[in-house]
This record gives structure tokens, C-alpha cells and sequence, in this order.
């Protein structure tokens, strides 16, 4: 059985663990004070990070590679386009998605800028803009890809989630992506895959 280690508050972690909803198959979520690691964590990630897929001798870590083996060993329903000009595009969105939004995720997320206001701003201000750049895919696009559900909006799925949490309030310029959010945040597999201090995030 695969064994999934995750953080609770996580945005990485949420999103293997709404892949795994998702897929509807057996698996274990095991939680991750992220406060204090257990020393387990350092042996299987030499980056000392969650999420960690575990499953037999394979050790993976980074959400989207965990994700993407999810989805090849488990292909219904399926998340990565069959095409393999559409996979690239995919992982090339997903590359825009780590450099371009959730860099900034990660300054939010850490602990030690808490203190430094102005990382902070700078880092809702980029999100900020990003999100409203994208909100026009929206006004004909069910999803980022177009009518199919695919790890584009599992990717970033768990930022949107988080908006209220890190302070970013969207104009009305992105209301096409704020509707698009919460198509997303009604699907089963997404309410199944948020934790206790997930729920409460949001307003």
C-alpha cells in the first residue's frame, strides 16, 4: 500500500493527497508535525521535506513527480494528457507554476520572513498578479485545459485554497478564476482531501 507523508498545513502535500483522493484507491496518509520532523523524514528526503510517497522500496519526493506517479500507476481517472505534445505542455505549465507562483508560496509559508513585511507583500503582489494574468482563461475554459480535469488544477488547486490564509485579496478582474476555484473546492475528492487546519483557512 502506498504510504503518504504530509503535512497538514502543506500546500504540497495537499495536493498528493487530492491526487490520491481522486484516484479512489487504498493508500495511508501519515501526518507530519512540520514544527518538529520526525528524523525519518531527513533518511527518505536528504531535503528534509514532506510530501514522501512510500510504497514498497520506492521512496519519492516533490509533489508533482509523486503526483505524475500516481497517475501512471493508477490511470483512471486519468490526470496527465495520453498525448505526449499535451504531457509536455503540462509539465511545462506545471515548471511556469513552481518558478512563477509558487516560489512565492514558499515565502509565505516560511517561518523565519514572518517578521519581514515587505518579503511578504512582495511575494502576495507577484501571486497576485499572476492569478489575475490567468483569470481570462477562465471566461471559456471550464479548467485550465479546457473541459477535462487535469494536474494543472491539482497543482494549483491548494494555492487558491489559500488566498484568505496568505492575505491576497484578487480584483474583480479575477472573478472568472475565483468561480473557476470553486468548481474545483466541490468536488468530493477535494473535500475528502483537506485536513482539520485545512478547513479552516478559509473564510
Amino acid at each position: 500500500m502506498m504510504v503518504l507523508y504530509s503535512g497538514t498545513t502543506c500546500p504540497f502535500s495537499h495536493r498528493c493527497r487530492f491526487v490520491l483522493f481522486e484516484k479512489g484507491m487504498d493508500f495511508e496518509i501519515r501526518d507530519v508535525d512540520l514544527f518538529s520532523k520526525p528524523e525519518e523524514i531527513s533518511v527518505m528526503n536528504p531535503y528534509g521535506q514532506v510530501p514522501i510517497l512510500v510504497e514498497r522500496d520506492l521512496i519519492l519526493y516533490e509533489s508533482n513527480i509523486i503526483n505524475e506517479y500516481i497517475d501512471e500507476r493508477f490511470p483512471h481517472p486519468q490526470l496527465m494528457p495520453g498525448d505526449p505534445v499535451d504531457r509536455a505542455r503540462v509539465r511545462l505549465f506545471l515548471l511556469n507554476f513552481e518558478k512563477e507562483l509558487f516560489v512565492h508560496v514558499n515565502t509565505l509559508e516560511e517561518r523565519n520572513v514572518k517578521g519581514n513585511e515587505k518579503a511578504l507583500e512582495k511575494a502576495r503582489a507577484h501571486i497576485r498578479d499572476r492569478l489575475t494574468q490567468m483569470a481570462p482563461i477562465f471566461l471559456k475554459n471550464k479548467y485550465i485545459m479546457g473541459e477535462n480535469f487535469s494536474m494543472l488544477d491539482v497543482a494549483i488547486a491548494p494555492l487558491l485554497w489559500r488566498l484568505d490564509y496568505y492575505g491576497i485579496e484578487l480584483s474583480k478582474n479575477a472573478a472568472p478564476l475565483l468561480k473557476y476555484a470553486e468548481r474545483i473546492f466541490s468536488r468530493p475528492a477535494y473535500i475528502e482531501a483537506l485536513t482539520p487546519s485545512e478547513k479552516v483557512m478559509r473564510k
